[in-house]
Order: C-alpha cells, then sequence, then structure tokens
C-alpha cells in the first residue's frame, strides 16, 4: 500500500492538469512507504504519449532526498485521455526496481483518477493507494 497526503495527490492532479495536453511526470519521496515529498520533473519529451525525465533533474532529487534521510518511493506521469493503468510502454520502460508508478488520468477531466502499480518485468501489479 502506498500512502499519500491529500495534499500531494492533488499537487499531482494539479500537474495533470497544467501540463494538459501533454504527459507530466515527477517523483514522490518518502519513508516506509508514506509520501511527504513532490518533486515536478520536466518531461523533456514533451509528448501526449510519453515522458522522459531530465537526467540532471533526476540526480539532484536523488542526491535531496538521500540528504533529507528520504528515498524515492514512486515515478508518476499522467495520461492525457487514456485510463490510469500502465500502457506498453510504461511497462517496457518501467526499469527502476523497488518503486512504485504512480499514473494520474484526465481521460474524464472532471473526475481525475490516480492509480499505482508496481510493475517488474512484464508483471503489473494494482497497489492500493491510501490517502492520508
Amino acid at each position: 500500500m502506498l500512502k499519500i497526503p491529500k495534499i500531494i495527490h492533488d499537487d499531482i492532479v494539479a500537474h495533470a492538469k497544467s501540463g494538459f495536453p501533454l504527459e507530466v511526470c515527477g517523483i514522490l519521496g518518502g519513508t516506509a512507504g508514506e509520501i511527504s515529498v513532490i518533486y515536478r520533473m520536466t518531461n523533456t519529451d514533451r509528448s501526449n504519449e510519453h515522458f522522459m525525465m531530465d537526467p540532471k533533474e533526476q540526480f539532484a532529487v536523488i542526491k535531496e532526498l538521500r540528504g533529507k534521510g528520504l528515498e524515492m518511493l514512486a515515478i508518476y506521469h499522467s495520461h492525457p485521455e487514456t485510463p490510469a493503468r500502465p500502457s506498453e510502454e510504461d511497462i517496457r520502460l518501467a526499469l527502476t526496481p523497488n518503486v512504485s508508478y504512480v499514473i494520474a488520468s484526465l481521460a474524464e477531466p472532471e473526475r481525475p483518477v490516480v492509480n499505482s502499480f508496481r510493475i517488474s518485468g512484464d508483471k503489473v501489479q494494482p497497489e492500493p493507494i491510501e490517502l492520508v
């Protein structure tokens, strides 16, 4: 189970809406399965179908997390027009071990959906989210 404070959940949705119609992406940090910080990242692909984080931004965030005694718990991105489930490309590119993959869907803009998954190889496991 991934615990996400409502304010961070709402920030993920706000980020997705502000980036629409392109995908947005970011990193969620914390400890023991509970998110405490969000880092909005730049989608260098500037695409509505996929994302790529800026490697320099990623490195800086990982360094900052470590400095705060936190770990990267999740990578998030948005699906501007498709459901909140991993695409084939999302699964293929889920190469970071032991993190959650959070997807925010704006397929129904008035009712955004945020889901989390654990992805290992081609195995996708839905992961419950608890808003705290």
